[in-house]
């Protein structure tokens, strides 16, 4: 039952982290595409970790991640606002990387594809 609970919380604070990034976050610093991918929640609700996923360039990634960062006490209490929890839990912004290691093998398969249907011929 309690796998169950966090898995219906983790959902709901991916949805209110997303939705405060996408409209509340006024900072110039976010110029890319920001998506929050999964978010994790502790067992004891203290601490919450949004994986978000950077879409742009690796300069504009990294200061779309630090302007998120910065802005990370602003989205925990705008969770705590949204969210009835008794603990509204510190959000650790984290860099998902599983979109583009999934493109790099995607790439590979491409590639050896590509090199087996040469090898036939």
């Amino acid at each position: 039952m309690a796998k169950y609970r966090l898995g219906r919380i983790n959902e709901e604070i991916k949805k209110e982290v997303s939705n405060i990034i996408q409209y509340d976050i006024n900072d110039p610093r976010l110029t890319a595409m920001v998506s929050v991918t999964r978010v994790e929640v502790t067992n004891d609700l203290r601490y919450a970790k949004a994986f978000v996923s950077i879409f742009g360039t690796d300069e504009a990634k990294q200061e779309s991640l630090e302007a998120l960062r910065n802005s990370s006490g602003f989205i925990r209490r705008e969770v705590g606002h949204r969210v009835k929890l008794r603990y509204t839990p510190e959000i650790i912004i984290e860099l998902d990387k599983s979109i583009e290691h999934g493109m790099h093998i995607n790439d590979l398969l491409s590639d050896l594809k590509e090199q087996d249907g040469n090898d036939n011929k």
